[in-house]
């Protein structure tokens, strides 16, 4: 039975409100994970604690432990005309775009929600914020 600091070996298949899958880990490769060093999210690994070598339970996690609530502020429209020719981008298109934080240049990713031939509206949250998440947990090993 899994207790706090076991390591555990896991496969699991996440999916969204409507069905749709996220995710899936298979048991050919399979997640291990150490119970109580934060590696999953607080909800789940209460849910493990006390499940046993090939059980099986279903876990609903809020945003707030997944991916984070939406952030309307992260919708941003783009008007540089050099990049909308260079990269012609479409909504669904996920682009790699800079930005800075901390004094420091990243590359993140941006979803395109519409385009025009003057600018872009992008999407800098997560794909899966706001989002409500289950995971079907299968526990295949315990050490």
């Amino acid at each position: 039975m899994i207790q706090q600091n076991d390591t555990v070996t896991l496969s699991f298949t996440g999916t969204l409100d409507n069905g749709e899958v996220f995710t899936v880990v298979s048991p050919d490769e399979p997640l291990t994970v150490r119970i109580g060093n934060l590696e999953l999210p607080p909800s789940v690994e209460q849910t493990l604690i006390g499940m046993n070598i090939g059980e099986t339970r279903k876990i609903r996690i809020p945003p707030d432990e997944g991916f984070g609530p939406r952030q309307k502020e992260l919708v941003q429209v783009i008007t540089n005309r050099e990049m909308i020719d260079k990269l012609k981008p479409r909504p669904g298109m996920v682009l790699s775009l800079k930005t800075e934080k901390d004094g420091r240049e990243l590359m993140v990713p941006a979803t395109v929600l519409r385009a025009t031939d003057t600018e872009v509206e992008v999407d800098y949250n997560h794909p899966l914020a706001g989002h409500h998440l289950t995971y079907t947990v299968t526990v295949i090993n315990i050490e």
